[in-house]
């Protein structure tokens, strides 16, 4: 595996790991002071899934098909670290179509 980017605050820990032969993306983080008593995305554990895409277009269609099945999802967001749509799995854990910067 190879990092692609990370970070550290007081709150949170963050990495986004690379697996070149393969594609798989894994991003792992970590909330610092959070209780593990039972499923909660803000504590040690499982936070969310994401499914990287290859380019604007499929993730634009992915929204498309998200809409058409009348799923509720965040329209595209952009931030630094790539463009995201997050929408929810029937045990209410998040997912991700993910598209890496760049």
């Amino acid at each position: 595996l190879v990092e692609l980017f990370g970070d550290d605050t007081d709150e949170v820990s963050f990495r986004v790991l690379s697996h070149p032969g393969s594609g798989w993306i894994l991003g792992l983080r970590e909330y610092h002071g959070k209780p593990s008593d039972e499923f909660d995305e803000f504590r040690t554990g499982l936070d969310h899934f994401a499914f990287g895409v290859a380019d604007r277009a499929t993730l634009e269609a992915w929204e498309e098909e998200l809409r058409k099945r009348d799923i509720p999802f965040t329209p595209i967001v952009d931030t630094p670290i790539g463009s995201v749509i997050c929408f929810r799995d029937p045990d209410n854990i998040q997912l991700e179509f993910w598209l890496m910067p760049g």
